[in-house]
C-alpha cells in the first residue's frame, strides 16, 4: 500500500549514502525510524535484520509471510524474527511491494543463473561476508547470513508457482520506512548486479536515513 511519511529529511539523526556495490551495517534503535531511499530508481537493496541483543535471532521470511498471508512487504507488514517475534514494522512506502522470496546474488547463483564467465563478478553475498568480517563487534557469522529482503526489487510469482525477476517497479525518489520494535542490526547490500533488470543494469547508490 502507498503511503507517503511525514519526516523530514533535515531533521534526520543520520544519513548514510551506501554507493552501489557497497554494504552497511549499524544500529537502529528500538523506537527509530529508518528510510531506505532509492535515489536513482530500479536499485535492489539486499537487507538483513538481527537483534542487537542476540544475533541467533534474525529477519523470517517464513515467519513475515505465515503471519501476514502475502509474499510481498508494503506498508503495515510486520517483519518477524525466526522466534516469530515482531522486530520491525513498515510505516510509509512509496514504491509499493519488496520482494522477500528471490534471495541474495551469489557467485554461485551467478555461475548458475548466467554464464561460469560470471562467477568473479561482485554479489551481496560477498559484500555482508565482507561486512561481518570488517566488523565482528556485531557478533555475526556466516551461519547467520540467512532469508534476506529485496527492498525495490519485482520478483513476481507466476501461475507456476515460480520466480521471474523483472524489471524495478520503483523510480528516483521512492523509498521505504520501518519503525523497529526491537534493538536492530542492520545490514544491508546496495546490489551491485548487472545480469538481471533489478538494477535497470546500471547499479545506482541508495541513502539510509535515521529518525528518533
Amino acid at each position: 500500500m502507498l503511503t507517503e511519511s511525514t519526516l523530514k529529511a533535515d531533521v534526520a539523526i543520520s544519513r548514510t549514502l551506501i554507493d552501489a556495490g557497497d554494504y552497511f551495517i549499524g544500529v537502529v534503535k528500538a523506537g527509530q525510524t529508518l528510510r531506505i531511499l532509492d535515489l536513482e530508481g530500479n536499485q535492489a537493496a539486499d537487507t538483513l535484520f538481527y537483534s542487537a541483543t542476540d544475533t541467533s535471532e534474525r529477519y523470517s521470511a517464513m515467519d513475515t509471510i505465515r503471519e501476514q498471508g502475502n509474499v510481498y512487504l508494503t506498508t503495515g507488514s510486520v517483519l518477524r524474527s525466526n522466534e516469530n517475534t515482531p522486530m520491525l514494522e513498515i510505516v510509509a512506502d512509496t514504491c509499493g511491494r519488496h520482494d522477500t522470496l528471490g534471495g541474495a546474488c551469489a557467485t554461485e547463483s551467478n555461475t548458475v543463473r548466467y554464464d561460469l564467465e560470471k562467477r568473479c563478478m561482485h554479489a551481496c553475498r560477498d559484500s555482508w561476508m565482507l561486512a561481518i568480517a570488517e566488523h565482528p563487534e556485531y557478533g555475526i557469522s556466516k551461519r547467520d547470513i540467512s532469508h534476506n529482503i529485496n527492498f525495490f526489487m519485482n520478483v513476481p510469482v507466476t501461475e507456476a508457482g515460480g520466480l521471474t525477476f523483472e524489471d524495478g517497479i520503483s523510480a528516483p525518489g521512492k523509498y521505504v520506512e520501518l519503525k523497529a520494535l526491537m534493538d536492530i542490526v542492520v545490514l544491508i547490500s546496495n546490489c551491485p548486479q548487472l545480469n538481471n533488470p533489478c538494477n535497470g543494469y546500471n547499479p545506482t547508490p541508495v541513502e539510509l536515513l535515521v529518525w528518533e
